[in-house]
């Protein structure tokens, strides 16, 4: 085949005996479509105004009255798997992403990051002229791979978009984000009133707009991947106060008017039954007065977070509208997965509380509630709001019941859509969406996508869905969907697979899949059953894999820093990832700090950890040396009963385990204790901003100072920490857990 970038002139040996030519520039582009992916995290499947909620979401709303609702749409029941599927039209376990990027369990199945050798979207979009831009959350690279020197085959830039500003982890502060540009982190902005919603939309404005200036005839790719609705739920106050009262009607009405109101748009069947409520879930009207008052702020803190997301997304389509983008650009909205229990029974002011693993009562929390979902204020509700937020199915994320797997789906092409504001129930999963995609962009489509194209369903809604079969697994639990009927069965760890207790549900007349006939059609379900296997085996589900999470720690070491025994940080050198996992302070340590020449009136941190919301950090001010460590409200201040003298030294601090999280910090000047204090509650989760060396830089873990209270380099050498144990794999298989 021809190259057509080959040169086609003549090279003599002058000028006068030469031909120059230029590449033809490719025919066809300037009438391809923009597209617009924008991707929710954790948004239940009627959380949208659009899709039953009380919800403003009016940016949604009005895609869906311009274009179409997708009500019969599914993924998986985790982020990093629905990622991988989105961007590749493949089942995650061909892939290599079982499970989350968090987690390589030894097979191929589940590496923690999508095979080398399979396309992904953007990749396939670059190679016909697209520009590729990606705004917000990746998390689909392996954890010990989020570091300043990569490597970064597995980052954003490496499978296929030009530019990516956002951030590769599964959730951050929405206030002080740990953030990526490219292939190089960077810190967030100084601005007080930065809010990373905000902010990836001021980027994906930006990547249009310099599109537009620089290749007006070529069509881009946009995807706009924000960390709402994950925890932690933060917003400015004025989008939470408003859903105070309206959410005090409690979680139980809210199921019940939302199912209504579903029908009443048409986006469920008339004679749908809303599933029962789940068993963890305490009736609302059971609770107590401070209980109903903490649990209806948390679900005001969520409401408020995912309406200043809708507003981010109104300036995208604003931006398109100004530049006269918006007839020939495909927006679609979607969720990742199910609204999430991971708040745990009671939520928490502060998410670092339940992702600590400390559940705090009502009480507690009261004190606290003008800070929800300000920077003070990371919230989490309590699982009740998540079972109403995919009313009116069962379960959650990480479930295979339409609570985790089936999401909302807004699709929207002014200059592609007839059939406006209708509804489309044909099945659908995320493997379709880039086999749909590079279909109305009249690309041509690979043999290998197990999706496919769902164009025909956008013309018509009377369409042939395009495929007959979808397979599902996650952490044991099983489920396959098949010519309108779904097989499906929550695996208890530990057990033989056989005794699984399998449900069957004939989706066709029972929407919300309500009522189990596995008795009524006992053959039907032994076809499905089978069928499952046979599935199984084609897309390498293989070997069925329900270890803890503790288990695969354990089986296998996590790579990177967690690692080490002992690690060396030098001034100057980049901030160390949260995804790191060595940020906390649960682990018995010592830390030195190597001086060289300190002067009287030397001051700044010689390490920090974590931020304002919690953490630790060793600092020398007035010359003392001074250890803080702040966590849930708690903060230790030790300050060394004598001065630092002026000489090369080491100064630094241990940190001493003791029973039921406990610790005890003793300061060391010369290797000699210069002080000494108790840690009522130590963490592995004390905020989301990992360590820096030298510097305290964002926003500074004591308030004794001011960011970035930077020790001069000339003073600090390095900072060398060593653990005095291995990581404890069941404190962090717990801690991925609760946030993933």
């Amino acid at each position: 085949m021809t190259d057509p970038h080959a040169f086609q002139g003549v090279i003599g040996t002058t000028l006068s005996d030469s031909r120059p030519w230029w590449p033809k520039p490719p025919v066809g582009l300037a009438d391809k479509p923009n597209i617009v992916m924008v991707v929710l995290d954790d948004t239940g499947w009627s959380d949208f105004g659009c899709f039953g909620s009380e919800i403003n979401t009016p940016s949604i709303d009005s895609l869906a009255a311009a274009g179409l609702r997708y009500n019969n749409f599914h993924v998986t029941p985790l982020c990093s798997p629905t990622r991988a599927s989105l961007l590749t039209g493949r089942n995650h376990h061909s892939l290599g992403m079982r499970f989350l990027a968090d987690a390589d369990t030894g097979f191929p199945n589940s590496r923690g990051c999508v095979r080398q050798d399979v396309p992904m979207l953007p990749a396939i979009l670059r190679e016909e002229g697209y520009g590729t831009y990606l705004a917000g959350k990746w998390h689909l690279t392996p954890l010990h791979e989020i570091t300043p020197a990569g490597p970064y085959q597995n980052w954003p830039l490496s499978r296929g978009f030009d530019k990516f500003y956002g951030f590769l982890d599964g959730c951050t502060d929405q206030y002080s984000p740990e953030l990526v540009r490219d292939n190089q982190p960077i810190e967030p902005p100084e601005d007080p009133g930065y809010h990373l919603s905000e902010g990836l939309a001021d980027r994906a404005i930006t990547f249009m707009k310099d599109h537009v200036t620089y290749r007006p005839d070529s069509p881009f790719y946009l995807q706009f991947a924000l960390g709402a609705t994950h925890a932690p739920f933060q917003a400015p106050r004025e989008y939470i106060e408003k859903y105070i009262p309206v959410f005090g009607k409690g979680w139980d009405a809210t199921r019940s008017e939302r199912l209504e109101r579903q029908k009443k748009l048409g986006v469920i069947p008339q004679d749908t039954v809303l599933t029962e409520a789940s068993d963890s879930v305490r009736p609302w009207n059971d609770l107590g007065a401070e209980e109903r008052e903490v649990f209806t702020h948390l679900q005001a803190a969520f409401a408020g977070f995912l309406e200043h997301a809708d507003t981010q997304i109104g300036r995208l389509l604003s931006t398109l509208e100004t530049l006269g983008l918006r007839e020939n650009t495909i927006v679609l909205v979607m969720s990742d997965n199910g609204a999430s229990r991971e708040g745990g029974p009671t939520g928490d002011v502060d998410v670092n509380a339940p992702y600590s693993g400390v559940h705090r009562p009502a009480s507690d929390q009261l004190e606290l509630l003008p800070e929800v979902g300000g920077p003070m204020g990371p919230a989490h509700y309590p699982e009740g709001w998540a079972m109403a937020g995919n009313t009116p199915f069962r379960r959650y994320k990480q479930f295979l019941d339409l609570g985790g797997v089936r999401a909302p789906l807004v699709v929207s092409w002014p200059s592609g859509l007839k059939d406006v504001g209708g509804v489309r129930s044909q099945f659908a999963h995320a493997i379709d969406i880039t086999p749909t995609l590079l279909d109305l962009a009249d690309i041509d489509l690979p043999n290998e996508f197990d999706g496919a194209s769902l164009s025909a369903t956008m013309a018509n809604a009377q369409a042939d869905t395009p495929r007959a079969t979808q397979f599902w697994e996650m952490l044991g639990h099983r489920g396959i969907w098949h010519d309108g009927w779904k097989a499906v069965t929550e695996h208890k760890y530990g057990e033989d697979y056989s005794k699984d207790n399998w449900r069957l549900y004939e989706c066709a007349t029972d929407f919300s899949e309500s009522i189990n006939v596995a008795r009524k059609f006992p053959k039907k379900l032994d076809e499905l059953k089978a069928l499952w296997w046979n599935q199984a085996d084609r897309v390498g589900a293989f070997p069925l894999d329900d270890r803890t999470l503790y288990e695969l720690l354990t089986a296998r070491g996590p790579s990177g820093l967690i690692n080490r025994k002992e690690i060396v940080l030098r001034p100057g050198q980049s901030h160390v990832p949260f995804a790191s996992a060595i940020a906390g302070s649960d682990r018995a340590m010592t830390v030195n700090a190597f001086l060289k020449g300190f002067r009287s009136g030397d001051e700044g941190a010689l390490l920090s950890s974590g931020n304002v919301r919690g953490g630790y950090v060793l600092y020398i001010r007035n010359d003392l040396l001074t250890f803080e460590h702040h966590h849930l409200g708690a903060r230790v201040v030790l300050k060394a009963e004598v001065p630092i003298l002026d000489a090369d030294s080491t100064v630094g601090f241990r940190l001493i385990q003791r029973d039921g999280r406990q610790a005890t910090v003793e300061l060391t000047c010369q290797g000699s204790r210069v002080g000494e204090a108790d840690i009522p509650s130590v963490s592995g989760h004390l905020s989301f901003w990992g360590m820096d060396v030298g510097r305290d830089p964002v926003s500074t873990v004591s308030p004794d100072y001011q960011a970035p209270f930077a020790m001069p380099h000339q003073v600090l050498d390095r900072v060398v920490l060593h653990f005095d144990a291995g990581p404890d794999l069941e404190d962090l298989a717990e801690l991925m857990a609760s946030t993933e």
